[in-house]
């Protein structure tokens, strides 16, 4: 048996910012940087930063590596919001209602 993938070309390859219908968007001030939300994207969608400079829930997490959403590659499924344990991660239609 020999296994292959699906696509020829990863995601990383397409961008998916002009069909996406919602956005995540992340509340920093609750975020605990568990990491979660980039270990689930199934579009490697979240890349991690060392840019200290967003808000955090106190000083020690504002030291640690945040997950940033790229939203070229996002496809706005959820499942960052969904599995996030702080629910730090809304998801907004376009238009900036919030689900």
């Amino acid at each position: 048996m020999v296994l292959m993938p699906i696509a020829e070309t990863p995601s990383r390859n397409h961008k998916t910012d002009s069909w996406r219908v919602q956005t995540p968007v992340v509340d920093y001030s609750k975020c605990i940087r568990c990491m979660i939300c980039w270990k689930f994207c199934p579009d490697d969608a979240i890349e991690i930063s060392k840019t200290g400079e967003l808000a955090s829930p106190n000083f020690r997490i504002s030291k640690m590596e945040v997950p940033v959403i790229n939203l070229d590659f996002c496809k706005g499924c959820g499942i960052c919001a969904y599995e996030c344990p702080e629910k730090c991660i809304d998801m907004t239609l376009t238009g900036g209602v919030t689900l």
